[in-house]
């Protein structure tokens, strides 16, 4: 009946805008209403892309020459579950809604003690702080940036080390700093630096904090931006300054203890989402086994998480690039250690063993989290991509958003997106508040010398508000998560470890 629709429609090439509303049901009971593009269509060419059969069997495919130009209306039994578009733009904006309720309460009446802002007043117990420290590391940048290398048929899993290294640097970070760290009652990750080399040498090591905060911040935003665009056709401008006056808005209110609660919030969400999109997106590509299988067969050695070197003179994988492997897995390793965000979690506990628990447990949970995110990449990866409207990505760094759209349900894209959501603002949250931390505390009041608490408070929240604008303004102009994302841990790396 479809075909026979349009073909009427399209009885003879079309000069001028035709827009024709179909309905056909999908493999998952949905039928959908979508607005096709027929200018310049007839009959000839649509008759010959047109194959018979039943609609729910490939309809999607069949459909590919005629775009839908408005959003899509799901339905199942005849009855309208969500407009997608809107759906998904609804259910973002209240979960940012609970974001900010969460800081906000979380925060109340404690705003006025530096200390709370800063450190939380060191009352951090070790679930919060796990939770918070794995969100604050498992943000939009670690997601979407282990799923571009995944997927990108030049690097592959094997060149998927940020994970891994990043969890690395937690547990090293636990056994041999995080302990002297909190017993010697630091507030700061420069503290160390003040103490034995004054303070015009701490501002210099502060500049490479700040940009590796920044950058860091921005690589996640894009992250954000390109999701959004991605799944909803929005504006990624748009997205990207809303959530960032989300973020900066309840960091200035509650400080660290604002960002805790929000970050154990959502974490849950990261799992939750990405848990409930994986079982989708493999069924798609044949199972568990269908993906190792057919992944394997395309990437062949670089399927592999590391590097296999012959011995004894044989053939193997080992060549001159081993050393740029071996030389980046250092870099995410180390590089991942010296930075405040995870300094202001240790220092911020109750006592010097929970902060040593809560480094290697917090390691860990990087590695499961990196989980669903290699999944995902990977089935993008072997996905028959000839069958979906859209195509494949159009670059690694979208795979992640793209796979959500595509390769599940509605719903599920909606979860996924409210996922990412949820990653960015874990990270974005703890970056701005470290590199505020960092000047108020080791570049303001040594300057300054006698500032009050009330003045510490108020450059305190400024410089919240500047490094937020900060990491907006270089997030709408940068290009690839992944690239970024190593960028920030070379120029940590370099010059603080």
């Amino acid at each position: 009946m479809i075909k026979s629709l349009l073909g009427s429609v399209c009885h003879r090439p079309l000069t001028v805008a035709c827009h024709c509303s179909i309905r056909f049901t999908t493999t998952g009971g949905f039928t959908i209403l979508a607005v096709l593009d027929l200018t310049g269509a007839s009959s000839t060419d649509f008759n010959a892309y047109w194959s018979e059969g039943d609609a729910s069997a490939g309809i999607a495919s069949r459909i590919k020459p005629y775009q839908a130009v408005s959003s899509l209306q799901y339905l199942r039994n005849g009855s309208i579950i969500m407009d997608f578009q809107l759906a998904a733009i609804t259910a973002v904006l209240l979960l940012y809604g609970v974001f900010f309720a969460v800081g906000a309460l979380a925060g109340r009446g404690r705003s006025g003690d530096f200390d709370e802002l800063l450190l939380a007043n060191r009352t951090l117990t070790l679930p919060i702080g796990v939770l918070t420290m794995v969100a604050t590391w498992v943000g939009g940048g670690f997601l979407n940036g282990t799923a571009e290398a995944v997927f990108d048929p030049n690097r592959g899993l094997l060149w998927a080390q940020a994970p891994w290294g990043y969890a690395l640097s937690l547990v090293l970070g636990g056994l041999f700093f995080a302990g002297r760290m909190r017993r010697a009652g630091y507030r700061t990750l420069l503290d160390p630096f003040e103490h034995s080399y004054g303070t015009r040498v701490t501002v210099l090591l502060y500049i490479p904090a700040l940009l590796g905060e920044i950058f860091w911040s921005a690589a996640i935003l894009v992250a954000l931006g390109t999701t959004f665009g991605i799944i909803l056709n929005f504006d990624p401008t748009v997205s990207i300054l809303i959530s960032s006056v989300v973020v900066v808005g309840y960091t200035m209110i509650g400080g660290l203890r604002s960002v805790a609660y929000t970050d154990a919030l959502q974490f849950l969400l990261i799992l939750g989402g990405l848990g409930a999109a994986v079982p989708y997106v493999l069924d798609q590509v044949g199972g568990l086994a269908g993906l190792v299988r057919e992944y394997t067969s395309s990437f062949g050695p670089a399927a592999r998480p590391w590097p296999v070197i012959a011995l004894g003179g044989g053939s193997g994988d080992g060549s001159r690039w081993i050393w740029s492997w071996i030389d980046s897995a250092l870099l995410l390793i180390f590089g991942g250690i010296p930075w405040q965000v995870y300094f202001q979690r240790v220092l911020a506990c109750k006592n010097e063993k929970i902060a040593v628990h809560l480094s290697i447990v917090a390691g860990f949970g990087c590695l499961v989290a990196a989980v669903p995110a290699v999944l995902l990449g990977a089935s993008g990866a072997v996905a028959d991509w000839s069958t979906i409207p859209a195509g494949a990505p159009e670059s690694p760094a979208l795979v992640l958003p793209h796979v959500l759209r595509y390769l599940t349900p509605p719903v599920v894209a909606v979860i996924g997106l409210a996922t990412i959501g949820a990653a960015v603002m874990s990270s974005v949250d703890s970056s701005i508040l470290s590199a505020s931390s960092q000047f108020c505390w080791n570049v303001y009041r040594p300057l300054a010398q006698a500032a009050s608490p009330v003045c510490l408070n108020r450059v305190f929240r400024l410089g919240i508000l500047g490094a937020g604008l900060a990491a907006t303004l270089l997030a709408l102009k940068v290009q690839s998560v992944y690239s970024l994302w190593f960028l920030c841990s070379d120029l940590v790396y370099v010059c603080l470890l």
